[in-house]
């Protein structure tokens, strides 16, 4: 059998980011289908998020452009979520819960691209329990 360190690797590897979006999309779903293979070929969705090893916290979208997006709208099974050279990897409705108390809360926020999009900035540490 294959380690998981081993597969982290594996899939780091396959996610150098860059700034374009087209491209880092097509980046993300090489990752989603390796890890949708590792997980018994359950639908995954991968989110990088470049400022969470800085702030301790994951910007979770919800909400853009005036309806329902990201987690709420997401057919991913598991979610995996990069920090640096670190994947958590989550069942979604797992993920869905941890969001949810912070809904309403400063914790819920405007952010994305023009700041058109909500979400739960849910802090690292929630992931880890």
């Amino acid at each position: 059998t294959i380690s998981l360190q081993r597969i982290f690797k594996r899939v780091i590897k396959k996610m150098d980011f860059n700034s374009d979006f087209k491209y880092d999309l097509k980046v993300g779903q090489v990752a989603e289908k390796y890890l949708s293979e590792i997980l018994g070929n359950k639908k995954v969705e991968v989110k990088n998020d470049l400022q969470a090893h800085k702030t301790g916290n994951v910007f979770i979208e919800y909400f853009s452009r005036g309806k329902l997006s990201g987690i709420s709208t997401s057919e991913a099974e598991f979610y995996c979520i990069v920090i640096q050279k670190t994947l958590i990897i989550l069942p979604s409705v797992n993920l869905k819960t941890l969001c949810r108390k912070y809904i309403g809360s400063k914790r819920d926020i405007k952010g994305g691209d023009n700041n058109t999009s909500k979400g739960i900035l849910l802090p690292v540490i929630d992931l880890l329990k």
